[in-house]
């Protein structure tokens, strides 16, 4: 049965108009940025099914073009679509953690994080460079791989924070395997961080780890 063909009150993009985008489910929300469906399916059986295909939203939205587009009824159009709306939603959040004092505001922080390396097939590494008023000056990927302390630079980080004239840190990096749990490494990189960057200067506020759905933040498990 078509979507137009639902009882009102049923239909996701009157349902949002009605009650709010939060009263929607995955797949209703979904269903809207989609519009239409296939052949004998409405978009929000597309919806579901795309869900069903990748697990969720975080790994729908991790898809390469490639993935995604293997789904019947997917092409470019829809990806770079989706890719644009995801896009969107992190200049937006880059915007409200660069207004306030980023440690007065800490979920928009992590909201912002969860979106750039969450479900990522790689590890990244990156820092949001601070002024003396916590204010977000700008966020920048730094490294990219396997993160040792051999291949993160301190001297780089360094650098790129007085390049900035920065007065404060934020780093993070995500953990492809799913674990939010830091490993000795992580441990050993950031103090070298910490060690390095208070010689010209710049206070390393937090850490952040990144793994599917966890979140682990180095100064509230004391490790800074």
């Amino acid at each position: 049965m078509a979507i137009t063909d639902w009882p009102e009150g049923d239909r996701p993009r009157e349902k949002l108009l009605q009650k709010g985008a939060a009263s929607l489910s995955d797949a209703e929300l979904l269903a809207i940025f989609l519009r239409t469906g296939l052949p004998g399916k409405s978009a929000v059986d597309l919806a579901r099914e795309l869900l069903g295909r990748f697990g969720g939203l975080n790994a729908l939205f991790a898809a390469g073009e490639k993935e995604f587009c293997q789904t019947p009824g997917m092409g470019a159009a829809k990806y770079a679509q989706l890719q644009a709306v995801l896009e969107m939603a992190r200049r937006a959040l880059q915007e409200d953690i660069a207004q306030r004092d980023a440690l007065s505001s800490p979920q928009a922080v992590r909201d912002y994080l969860r979106l750039r390396l969450q479900g990522l097939p790689h590890e990244v590494f990156m820092a949001l460079f601070l002024d003396a008023q916590n204010r977000v000056i700008v966020s920048e990927e730094l490294f990219r791989g396997t993160l040792t302390q051999t291949s993160v630079y301190p001297r780089e980080v360094v650098k790129r924070a007085l390049h900035h004239n920065a007065a404060a840190v934020i780093l993070a990096h995500n953990h492809p395997s799913g674990v939010a749990e830091p490993s000795n490494a992580d441990q050993v990189l950031t103090q070298a961080l910490k060690n390095a960057l208070v010689l010209v200067d710049v206070r390393v506020l937090d850490h952040f780890i990144v793994a599917g759905s966890g979140f682990l933040s180095f100064a509230e498990r004391g490790l800074l």
